[in-house]
């Protein structure tokens, strides 16, 4: 058996035993690209050995999604698959595990009309409400992860040939993930540990906002909640099962008021969104609302972001991220969200976390939303840290204290 396959199943095994965290006999829902087929079968196997119930598969192939949005009318994609929906809304109620294997092409929808790609994303969100509000009251263990795949790993690598990227960018992965350390099982809970205390200091602290500033411009002021909770390191339902939501992970985590975010925040990486990129893009906030936004690239992606319901206008999320972080000391631009925010603090637009607020899974979206939660069909991340970014914590009586100095923790 070769090194790599010897790593692969180490990352299968550690995605179902610490990511998902399947119980025997529960059903896991794995979606998943063609490009990631081969080991889209090694985590169903893992699953299996595990003792998983059943493990139902649904593939999705990123040409294909592209000519569907090339050919259809903007009418078709305000009808959400009713099959698509039931698949997603019964296996919530069945308490299944839903893992994500993302294997993007950053580029791969460039050019694609983004008022279709803003209702399939309305229309899914409605269709698929059950799943979501499950997800909401942190009753369902779902985990993304990642596989490379050749159209990616050139964009990381474009200097490789395919089959030299793809090899590079598995073991980027593998570097990210903790897959290379001697037990990777006993890495991610040692990880998991290493984030308590510092949660619990910016939990005692009871900031009532953050003032953020870097050498790009960014001068912005993010309310906090009074009731607010920072989370991070792994999360656990309300029966009890640890998981990790997404694999990597590197961040500390709030949910802001949505009414408190005043000034101009620029963006310190690319996002890519649905296939497309925003480049280098700065967003000016007043009364927590998005009021005027500018970009050198993607302006009408990032412009179709914050039409999708009035909530994609607010903030989030804000999440901490110090620059010594693993992967942003890799030196490695993924042109993927899930890799990228873990290597510079973020914030995002759209969806609360209701498990930031103080018995916030007992609340319903629009009581969660009265009380300062953001209510939003979308949530997007977009990084902001920099290496010279401070962030200062201000206390309701104005005193202040440093959070983060020079864009790493001043704690």
């Amino acid at each position: 058996m070769s090194k790599v396959t010897q790593d692969l199943e180490k990352y299968a095994e550690l995605i179902i035993s610490s990511g998902c965290n399947l119980q025997p006999g529960q059903e896991l829902l794995l979606s998943a690209s063609t490009d990631s087929c081969e080991f889209a079968r090694m985590v169903t196997a893992e699953a299996y050995k595990q003792g998983a119930r059943r493990v139902t598969v649904r593939f999705a192939d990123e040409k294909i999604s592209r000519l569907h949005f090339e050919h259809c009318a903007l009418e078709v994609f305000k009808d959400f698959p009713e099959w698509q929906a039931l698949l997603s809304n019964s296996m919530a109620e069945k308490g299944a595990a839903f893992l994500s294997i993302i294997s993007d092409d950053p580029l791969a929808m460039v050019g694609i009309d983004q008022s279709k790609l803003v209702e399939h994303s309305r229309s899914s969100y409605e269709a698929c409400k059950p799943f979501q509000q499950a997800i909401a009251e942190g009753k369902l263990v779902w985990c993304i992860v990642a596989a490379a795949a050749p159209q990616w790993a050139q964009h990381v690598f474009p200097q490789l040939s395919a089959e030299e990227a793809v090899d590079k960018l598995w073991q980027a992965i593998f570097s990210a993930v903790r897959v290379n350390t001697a037990d990777p099982l006993a890495a991610w809970q040692q990880h998991r540990k290493s984030f308590d205390a510092r949660k619990a200091w910016l939990n005692s602290q009871h900031f009532d906002r953050l003032h953020f500033h870097s050498e790009l411009g960014t001068n912005l002021v993010v309310g906090l909640n009074e009731k607010g909770l920072w989370q991070g390191g792994g999360d656990i339902t309300t029966s009890g099962t640890e998981f990790f939501p997404n694999m990597p992970t590197e961040e500390i985590f709030t949910t802001p008021n949505r009414l408190r975010a005043e000034g101009i925040v620029y963006s310190s990486m690319p996002l890519i969104h649905y296939g497309s990129p925003i480049k280098d893009f700065s967003l000016s906030f007043k009364n927590g609302k998005v009021v005027d936004c500018s970009a050198k690239v993607g302006q009408d992606v990032l412009e179709a972001i914050l039409s999708i319901d009035k909530g994609a206008t607010r903030l989030g999320e804000c999440a901490l991220v110090p620059w010594d972080s693993p992967i942003q000391q890799s030196g490695i631009l993924f042109f993927n969200t899930l890799f990228d925010e873990n290597a510079s603090c973020h914030l995002a637009l759209g969806k609360g976390f209701s498990d930031c607020f103080e018995g916030g899974q007992k609340l319903s979206e629009d009581e969660l939303e009265a009380v300062g939660v953001n209510k939003s069909a979308t949530h997007v991340d977009f990084m902001i840290g920099t290496a010279n970014m401070s962030i200062t914590g201000i206390k309701p009586d104005g005193h202040e204290l440093p959070i983060f100095s020079k864009g790493n923790w001043a704690f």
